[in-house]
């Protein structure tokens, strides 16, 4: 008898154990919801504020601290096939480009072409500091090199010549005639060869067709330099006293044919 008692007894502090594990069936109350209009009546918490604002201040600082000196407004409005503003970025991204390419000890870079669109703000006269590029650049793109065969370099000389705009273009000289025809295009003084590979600084927004440069489909290779241009810019800035920028005779177009 005593088994069977206790064969009962277990059975039942188990169905009990059960009966106190059962939930009732929750129901799911109807969601609310509000919208908060985000405008100058709407004031921040003092508590928030007093957070972050150590880390504000330590932010302003850096991106504030002067850099290099502007002695004059650079915009990418004057020119009209190359700008004081689109000749600084193709130029700064050539020196860092060849910088990394010397570090690694790889193939030194012949141009660097960027997208006049790419260029989201102007320099003050005055100091140039870490803001800056991030007024200029507010974008995560970063500087890449291609390896293009000349025939498609002659493509991409192509489409500057017809482009509305002036995209920024370093270690290329290009003349075109009085009626918009190709007088000639040469990569560090010499004349386009079909054959040869040419390294290209630009971004990998471009590179990936970006602003309708499709002849970067052409490439033969790509090296990322870890760079993102915004950097790129920072880094360069340090290097630079005194910013020069103006409008030069590497895309020109003659008065006579």
């Amino acid at each position: 008898m005593k088994p069977l008692f206790f064969k009962f007894f277990i059975t039942f502090c188990v169905l009990l154990s059960f009966a106190g594990c059962k939930q009732e069936r929750q129901a799911i109350a109807q969601p609310q919801a509000s919208q908060i209009l985000i405008d100058s009546t709407l004031h921040p918490a003092d508590s928030i504020d007093a957070f972050i604002q150590p880390y504000r201040s330590r932010l302003n600082a850096v991106l504030d601290a002067p850099l290099s000196y502007a002695p004059k407004h650079i915009t990418k409005t004057e020119g009209q096939w190359n700008t004081p503003m689109g000749n600084l970025m193709a130029d700064l991204l050539l020196d860092r480009a060849n910088a990394v390419a010397r570090i690694r000890g790889e193939q030194i870079v012949d141009m660097a072409l960027f997208n006049f669109g790419g260029i989201r703000s102007s320099i003050s006269k005055g100091p140039v500091s870490e803001r800056t590029a991030y007024e200029i650049m507010p974008f995560e793109n970063g500087l890449i090199v291609v390896g293009m065969p000349g025939r498609a370099v002659k493509k991409m000389v192509g489409f500057l010549t017809t482009a509305s705009r002036p995209h920024p273009v370093s270690g290329i000289e290009i003349i075109l005639r009085a009626d918009g025809s190709l007088k000639s295009a040469r990569i560090q003084g010499q004349p386009i060869d079909d054959e040869r590979i040419y390294y290209v600084a630009t971004s990998d927004y471009l590179m990936g067709g970006g602003d309708r440069m499709d002849f970067f489909a052409d490439r033969v290779s790509i090296s990322d330099t870890g760079y993102k241009i915004r950097n790129a810019m920072v880094d360069y800035f340090k290097t630079i006293d005194t910013l020069k920028a103006e409008t030069d005779n590497r895309f020109i177009q003659l008065d006579t044919l």
